[in-house]
């Protein structure tokens, strides 16, 4: 039985290639091509853009970036296991997929799709969703803008809850800064454990990220100094977690109070903090 774009049902492919997924490769797949649909329309109209994905897996969300007429989708894929099924997705689709075996973590997205727009969609693996989240964040080169015009990723909700968070938020801390200096994130909706095979533990969160064209002005390693001190220990007021970066004396110049906490910090005043290291 073929389903609405002319594939077989997900389920019939992950039996025919014996897909059970590994817990070692974070995998948990989603099988309702009706989410698929919805994570991919989340990322704003397709049509003539370079989507990159990470970890297709069987190739749920693949499958739907392509029916909505992404012109290109390249897919980064460490299972061999995978590639089969995603094979059969590239003929259906002629010309118009492409898939890189390897690890994300050492993979240069910026040279995969040198010619934009270019879109990041993903049901990111669990156990590297964060890591990758932060390598996008915060480029090697240093270049900003960056490459890549939005990302529309699957997390946990509480790693979500975490990016979006603000000051004053229970979530908050570096995530939620470094997100929040050189994006606008935002969640768009829930995905329960059911959704995916094998169910996860917990729910999770699609998150939509746009880069900011101009954060402000900041040194991105003292901002990561910054924010790793303060939430290191973030019990302790500023005076004492940021002892070894100048304590007061930086607390002073930056005119912020010594006795206060690092998540009743804004964004702001963090990178105003960096810049006075």
């Amino acid at each position: 039985m073929a389903t609405l774009d002319g594939l077989p049902p997900l389920r019939d492919v992950i039996q025919r290639h014996g897909l059970d997924a590994k817990k070692a490769l974070g995998q948990n797949f989603l099988l309702d091509l009706n989410l698929t649909q919805k994570i991919a329309r989340s990322a704003g109209p397709l049509e003539g853009v370079t989507v990159i994905e990470v970890g297709p897996g069987p190739g749920g969300l693949t499958r739907a970036i392509l029916s909505l007429g992404a012109r290109k989708l390249i897919a980064v894929e460490r299972d061999s296991r995978c590639l089969p099924a995603l094979a059969e997705i590239g003929e259906h689709y002629p010309d118009r997929l492409e898939v890189i075996e390897g690890d994300a973590l050492k993979v240069d997205f910026a040279a995969l799709a040198p010619e934009g727009p270019v879109r990041i969609i993903a049901n990111l693996p669990y156990n590297v969703g964060t890591q990758l989240l932060l390598n996008w964040l915060l480029p090697e080169d240093g270049k900003w803008p960056p490459f890549w015009e939005s990302l529309t990723l699957m997390f946990q909700k509480e790693v979500g809850l975490r990016i979006v968070a603000d000051e004053e938020d229970d979530y908050y801390g570096r995530l939620g800064v470094l997100a929040g200096w050189r994006t606008d994130a935002r969640m768009v909706f829930d995905v329960p454990p059911q959704a995916f095979t094998p169910p996860p533990k917990v729910t999770s969160t699609v998150v939509h990220l746009t880069p900011r064209e101009k954060p402000l002005p900041c040194d991105v390693n003292k901002l990561e100094r910054i924010t790793h001190a303060a939430f290191g220990q973030r019990r302790k007021m500023l005076r004492q977690s940021l002892r070894p970066l100048g304590g007061e004396t930086l607390l002073d110049k930056a005119d912020i109070d010594p006795q206060r906490r690092a998540e009743t910090l804004s964004v702001e005043e963090f990178v105003r903090l960096a810049n006075c290291l």
